[in-house]
């Protein structure tokens, strides 16, 4: 049983809301149907910081309740749970932390009397209103290209408001994808540069941890938009409520079929194998984009949810005059420690707890050099990957499935950089980026075999010859020798000083058997293409920059808030031009 309310699309969407026993089914068909009618019927309370054992039973949460607000059982209607997550600051005693929204008879009066007291609330209504509907006899069609996460609910958004976006894709749908990319992985077919871990359906993020958690502001709740979407399209309800949720790369795969089934029934068009190859360009104007196979589409309203690794894009847009900005970004290694010790230095006793699962972390180190050295796409229980995108260059990553059961943690250990380190014109980044690619390339044998090294004997500037009880995940295969020669000096002497840092947060970071791994560049995009207020690009009228690739996003949550925003931008702006042509 479940009630609506003006907050209606948190009851909706959290399987945890518990009804109290005394309210029979015909009663929560009558409150639901006076809230349907009477939208501010009804508020619910947000309870923060209600902290519990990490083994307490079900019934202490609504125990915890009627304490906090001190109200009777009679008083309380129900409760749904928010946010679940814990705090392992004392090992052995670790708490879970929750975020309650609860319904009671009292709310007026709880409201008055604890007005001053900061962890209780008015729920915020985080439902999500459409900002346009499309006339029915609408002609035009706005062109997304890129099925990334930005491009794929930029197309969503434009198809539920009846816009019938026809969004392009260079690579290919996500199962052929998949079977391309993880056959080059295991050395059963060749290196495709249109399909691997960046080019395809679902972008690069269908090939990572599927980690769902940002540090954007977002006070128009468009996360919760994002969430939502994805449990519809068959994502696991918790991501609705756990901290720091996640997919995986399987279920991203099925997930992203089901989206764009969705933007189909709803008349969006996608197209595969669909490389733009030009974007026309009148006076300052889009007009169109030309694709590889020479196909012109006419447009006047472009979205660009590339991602960071469209690197061919970039130059042509540069190239027709799109305002383009170096920005800093940054790079490292991957590292592999034994996941069983990540576990035992977060958790203590309680390590391999369920609701714990395996443990992360997040380190930062400001070195004497004037460097920031930090941990970046941490992967409990995965594997560290091949994403190059381009032949003869090598680059990792790192991806985890649902469960996060292998037996490595890894992470990139990187070190930001300014354009200031790679000075030259707006895509001077991107040249950075190939040398250290080609370099990696070139020290890993020159068959995709990344370059590697013990941590030992990188903190002692020897190469290495040997793994020892840390077994590389990386596919197609790790060529151990000397780092030193992949990167510039001040990130080696950067790492080389925050290892040991590290170590010190978490005993046995340094182990001598940990192995890195190179290199990681694609941390994000070395570009950004500067867009106005009304998400425009600065000087090019109709092409809406989006997403990780534009330099506006940085991970999946924020990549599909901003395919949220902009295409919110494109519908108004095609219904103001609508109003400006009738008479």
């Amino acid at each position: 049983m479940n009630f609506s309310s003006r907050q209606g699309e948190v009851y909706r969407t959290h399987v945890s809301f518990k009804p109290r026993k005394e309210i029979n089914r015909a009663t929560v068909i009558l409150i639901n149907i006076l809230i349907d009618k009477y939208e501010f019927l009804l508020t619910m309370l947000r309870l923060t910081e209600v902290k519990l054992p990490l083994d307490h039973p079900e019934d202490e949460i609504e125990t915890a309740i009627l304490k906090k607000l001190q109200i009777t059982d009679e008083e309380l209607i129900g409760y749904s749970i928010f946010k679940r997550s814990y705090d392992a600051r004392k090992k052995g005693e670790i708490a879970l932390v929750y975020i309650l929204d609860v319904e009671t008879t009292q709310e007026t009066h709880l409201l008055k009397r604890l007005k001053k007291d900061p962890h209780v609330i008015v729920t915020p209504d985080m439902s999500y209103r459409p900002v346009a509907k499309a006339p029915s006899n609408l002609t035009i069609r706005p062109i997304v290209i890129g099925t990334g996460p930005c491009g794929l609910f930029a197309g969503l958004m434009l198809a539920q408001m009846g816009f019938r976006p026809i969004i392009l894709e260079r690579g290919k749908k996500v199962r052929d994808r998949t079977a391309d990319t993880f056959g080059f992985w295991k050395k059963k077919s060749d290196f495709n540069p249109e399909s691997n871990a960046q080019f395809g359906e679902g972008g690069a993020g269908t090939f990572s941890d599927g980690k769902l958690y940002s540090q954007v502001k977002d006070p128009q709740h468009y996360g919760r938009k994002v969430l939502t979407e994805l449990v519809n399209a068959g994502a696991s309800p918790e991501i609705l409520y756990i901290n720091k949720p996640h997919i995986g790369t399987f279920k991203l795969v099925g997930i992203v079929q089901s989206m764009r089934a969705k933007i189909e029934s709803l008349g969006g068009e996608i197209r595969f194998e669909s490389r733009v190859e030009d974007i026309n360009i009148e006076n300052g104007q889009v007009r169109g984009v030309t694709l590889a196979s020479g196909e012109y589409i006419a447009s006047d309203y472009v979205v660009l949810a590339v991602g960071h690794s469209a690197r061919d894009t970039f130059q042509m847009l540069y190239d027709r005059g799109v305002y383009i900005e170096p920005k800093p970004f940054s790079i490292g290694f991957r590292v592999e420690h034994p996941q069983s010790l990540i576990d035992q230095c977060r958790f203590g006793a309680q390590a391999g707890h369920k609701l714990l699962g395996a443990a992360d972390y997040k380190l930062v180190h400001h070195c004497q050099n004037g460097r920031s050295v930090y941990s970046f796409c941490m992967c409990p229980g995965g594997l560290v990957v091949a994403a190059a995108s381009e032949p003869g260059r090598l680059v990792t990553n790192g991806m985890s499935q649902y469960s996060r059961n292998e037996r490595n943690a890894n992470s990139a250990i990187v070190v930001g950089i300014t354009p200031e380190d790679y000075p030259g014109n707006a895509l001077a980044g991107i040249d950075f980026q190939r040398r250290l690619e080609e370099r990696a390339f070139e020290l890993g044998g020159g068959t995709y075999e990344a370059p590697g090294q013990l941590v030992g004997d990188f903190l002692n500037y020897r190469p290495s010859t040997a793994f020892g009880t840390v077994k590389p995940s990386y596919t197609p295969g790790v060529h151990l020798g000397d780092l030193s020669q992949s990167l510039p000096d001040y990130a080696i002497a950067a790492i080389r000083e925050a290892l040991p840092a590290f170590d010190k947060q978490i005993k046995g970071f340094a182990m001598d058997d940990a192995v890195l791994t190179g290199v990681e560049t694609r941390t994000s995009s070395p570009i950004r293409i500067k867009r106005k207020e009304d998400y425009q690009s600065l000087n090019t009228v109709g092409l809406y920059p989006a997403g990780e690739g534009a330099g506006y996003a940085g991970g999946i949550l924020s990549a599909g808030i901003d395919g949220i925003k902009v295409a919110e931008a494109v519908a108004l702006s095609i219904l103001k031009e609508l109003r400006s042509l009738t008479p």
